[in-house]
């Protein structure tokens, strides 16, 4: 696997450019503590963290039944949102970044964050100007981004094996299934070494072992 061999690499934002894992798992474990229910370590929260992220607050013991997922969804958001900029891009990324556009290969991120606050973030962190699509969702609420994946594909025009996709979930592995294209995933992202391996793609633990490729 060279990153020389690819057309275009496909980005994921949170836990893959954005280190925002620890600011998660403290603002699920405030809305665990309100509901009397056992918080989690960075650890559990690894394991246990999945998209759709309502089957996440489900396994958690959020009964959507007796309150709507979309009030505690908006909450997390809304205090994630206020303290966003406390969390910085992974040591390395920018090296990362140049490297690929100077081997001329195109970059974009698709992400399911929401499109108004992923352009936000990417222009505070200087990274705009690396990527020809910054694809995000219209709503706040992370349900997934294959639909928007199949769509910036068909955009690229890209044949199977001609894209590569890095991201830190199972989800990322699954988009890239589906749009054809080959997977990196990032251990220090959202979800466990153990789970990403079972995928069988490429795991790295660290982003500038990227840069080896």
């Amino acid at each position: 696997m060279k990153l020389r061999n690819y057309k275009h690499v496909i980005w994921d934002w949170n836990g893959t450019i954005l280190n925002d894992a620890e600011l998660s798992l403290e603002l699920i474990n405030g809305l665990l503590k309100e509901r009397n229910k056992k918080v989690l370590t960075l650890d559990e929260y690894k394991k246990v963290f999945t998209i759709p992220v309502k089957n996440y607050y489900s396994a958690l013991g959020f009964d959507f039944e007796k309150e709507s997922f979309e009030i505690v969804g908006k909450k997390w958001m809304d205090e994630y949102e206020r303290r966003k900029f406390e969390c910085n891009i992974y040591n390395g990324i920018t090296d990362v970044l140049e490297k690929i556009k100077q081997l001329q290969i195109g970059q974009s991120i698709l992400s399911a964050y929401s499109q108004h606050t992923l352009e936000e973030m990417a222009n505070y962190f200087g990274l705009t100007k690396y990527f020809e699509h910054i694809v995000g969702l219209d709503n706040i609420y992370a349900a997934g981004k294959l639909h928007l994946g199949q769509m910036l594909i068909k955009k690229l025009g890209n044949g199977k094996g001609e894209t590569l996709m890095i991201g830190d979930t199972l989800h990322d592995y699954e988009v890239a299934q589906e749009i054809g294209a080959d997977c990196i995933l990032l251990s220090c992202g959202h979800q466990d070494k153990e789970r990403l391996l079972a995928t069988e793609c490429k795991v790295i633990d660290d982003i500038k072992e990227l840069l080896e490729l």
